[in-house]
């Protein structure tokens, strides 16, 4: 398996469990920040076509941009392609943290998700 990317914002509570939850595993991986960084459209299409993940799940519905911009309403009628289009404007829009793995793109952080994913558990 290829090292794992950590796709995180630094400052999230939730980024950070999952950054101390890899280190402590003892699994290299790298890491990118989010907001300095952001995920392009092309890759998000790459990881929902990796695992089935829905494009809808990359949204990050609890952050302030997205209810700043009424995205709730907005999303609905939006295709795939425009949702992505859009994620890719400002990685604060992305459901964090996000992990790659040459199988797998998991977003959130649960222990047991991400050790499976790993092959750990």
């Amino acid at each position: 398996m290829n090292t794992p990317l950590l796709i995180w914002y630094p400052p999230c509570s939730t980024c950070k469990k999952a950054h101390s939850w890899l280190a402590g595993q003892g699994i290299p991986f790298e890491e990118r920040n989010i907001k300095t960084d952001p995920p392009t459209a092309e890759e998000m299409a790459h990881w929902v076509s990796l695992g089935g993940l829905p494009v809808k799940r990359l949204i990050n519905t609890s952050g302030m941009l997205y209810r700043s911009m009424g995205l709730k309403d907005k999303i609905p009628q939006m295709t795939d392609e425009e949702i992505l289009s859009l994620l890719a404007t400002d990685g604060m829009l992305v459901k964090r943290p996000v992990l790659v793995t040459d199988r797998r793109v998991i977003t959130g952080f649960k222990e047991g998700d991400w050790a499976r994913a790993l092959g750990i558990g």
